[in-house]
């Protein structure tokens, strides 16, 4: 399943654009992360007795995996590659690797302790709320980069004051 989306988020990458894309998987991740904390939180008060809710559970996994396939997955390797200029590529690209390791360590190695302070449905609603702030920094920060050159990508990224204009003769 995972390749499958992958796959197809490649062929729509360059079709869609990249912030669409990155918004309609988070808000689907929102969706199915909301969806499977309620199953398990049901599964788990009925004593795995609510076969509605296993299955609910099971196709909610598999649609997190989905929507997380075709977009937060390969995108966030695309946008680490084109926003950051030239001259400091190299060294925002290794950053964002580390900083994206270091997150996955830190859910990985949390998930037990988290499950066990509020519950394993509980930890889901949590991510659900995580994603929820993503998308609103993705809608309100992040700027569609398809079709831009890297110089009106570096554009985006700069402030007002972090640059300088030219007139016609050249002068600042």
């Amino acid at each position: 399943m995972k390749t499958t989306f992958i796959f197809t988020a490649t062929f729509l990458l360059d079709k869609v654009g990249r912030r669409k894309l990155l918004l309609t998987s988070v808000g689907g991740m929102v969706c199915a992360l909301t969806m499977l904390g309620f199953g398990l939180t049901m599964a788990q008060n009925s004593g795995g007795k609510l076969a509605w809710a296993l299955v609910l559970s099971i196709v909610s996994a598999y649609s997190f995996v989905a929507v997380f396939s075709i977009g937060l997955g390969p995108i966030t390797w695309v946008y680490s590659s084109e926003v950051f200029p030239l001259k400091l590529r190299a060294q925002g690209a290794s950053l964002g690797v580390a900083v994206n390791r270091v997150m996955n360590a830190t859910v990985s190695m949390s998930f037990l302790s988290l499950t066990k302070a509020i519950t394993t449905g509980g930890a889901f609603f949590m991510f659900a709320g995580v994603a929820a702030v993503a998308w609103n920094f993705f809608f309100f920060l992040l700027p569609e980069t398809k079709g831009k050159s890297l110089e009106e990508i570096e554009a985006l990224f700069q402030r007002d004051g972090d640059h300088k204009v030219r007139g016609e003769n050249g002068t600042v």
